[in-house]
């Protein structure tokens, strides 16, 4: 394995993993706009659950801290995953049954003003969802965890503990609030760590792309489920297209920038932006259009939870892009994907 960072695409990645953190963080603040904090409560309580139960228990073995104490496993898990995907998080050991971790600001999932825009019981969801039900997955019914400070309230960070009871607890006690406590400084030569040899630095980043996009893919299928084909089709669409728009100039900065404003120049974009993802994309000029394919589509690989609308729900984000890129231009788009095989295509021409 090739383990210079030179020479891997890491600014396209990291352009990437911003594109899908963007949108991301669109979804929540569109869902919260459009259809009220109880609507975006429920996303991301359902986003959480879905990613503690697809990640959560094979992470810890990956990581190798599976037969740690649950409290201390469950901090070091959020610790050391965070870390992979380029979030800043600290870990503070107190004892076998009780560890802090404290996602100091700025917060990375709600970046910028963004902040501004989240209400707390959206941030309270993200702990229900996840950090509450650690216990249950690792069948100790005694872990709960124990909230201290949330930066959506205009606390420092948001942070908190894992803690093993002396006794079971109900559901409704698996997740409580103390803010008259305060977590212990962050000593990173005490924090666990990464080893070099099986994360080296182009692997770290590659990772910090799919852990962006990893939000956005739990985040289809759960809307999928909770408002239907259409509704989900529509919220996730608008909601890409304004990310688009926004973040189209600063994504093209990081793939290669100077894309001329014309079709050709956009169907340069899409052939980077699909090839900084991982797949095979070609483009083809033909009676003064540009033809983009793109063989694989690494959003959408493994995820059986779909629907023909989320696709158009998931070009919209560059539907977005072309707005920024050239207002005056034309684009098709068609989702060629079947029996086990992903193929997406674009034709851009000027109207």
């Amino acid at each position: 394995m090739n383990t210079d960072i030179k020479n891997e695409p890491v600014g396209a990645w990291k352009a990437v993993a911003e594109w899908y953190h963007a949108y991301f963080t669109g979804i929540v603040l569109y869902t919260v706009s459009r259809m009220g904090p109880a609507k975006a409560e429920e996303l991301v309580y359902e986003i959480f659950c879905r990613q503690r139960r697809e990640r959560f228990l094979c992470g810890l073995k990956k990581l190798g801290i599976d037969t740690l104490p649950p409290a201390v496993a469950a901090a070091q898990y959020h610790y050391l995953s965070n870390h992979i995907g380029g979030v800043s998080v600290e870990y503070m050991y107190e004892s076998e049954r009780k560890a802090w971790i404290r996602y100091a600001a700025p917060r990375w999932i709600w970046a910028g003003t963004a902040l501004c825009g989240i209400p707390p019981e959206v941030s309270r969801a993200m702990l229900l969802g996840w950090h509450a039900q650690n216990g249950t997955m690792l069948g100790n019914p005694r872990l709960g965890f124990v909230c201290t400070k949330q930066t959506v309230d205009g606390q420092s960070g948001l942070e908190g503990y894992y803690c093993e009871y002396d006794r079971d607890l109900q559901p409704h006690e698996r997740l409580r609030f103390a803010r008259q406590e305060d977590a212990p400084d962050f000593d990173a030569a005490k924090a666990p760590k990464l080893p070099i040899d099986t994360w080296p630095a182009a692997r770290l980043a590659k990772a910090h792309r799919n852990y962006a996009m990893e939000y956005v893919r739990s985040a289809f299928p759960t809307a999928l489920q909770l408002w239907g084909p259409d509704e989900a089709a529509h919220r996730l669409r608008m909601a890409g297209r304004m990310v688009g728009m926004q973040f189209y100039h600063e994504t093209a900065r990081g793939l290669r920038g100077n894309y001329a404003p014309d079709a050709r120049g956009f169907a340069g974009f899409l052939a980077d932006l699909g090839a900084a993802h991982g797949d095979r994309t070609s483009v083809v000029e033909a009676g003064g259009a540009f033809e983009v394919r793109q063989e694989g589509w690494a959003f959408r690989e493994g995820l059986d939870e779909w629907s023909p609308l989320l696709s158009q729900a998931w070009n919209g984000l560059l539907e977005g892009a072309l707005q920024a890129h050239n207002r005056r231009l034309g684009m098709q788009f068609v989702d060629g994907s079947g029996s086990g095989r992903l193929e997406l295509s674009w034709t851009i021409r000027d109207n």
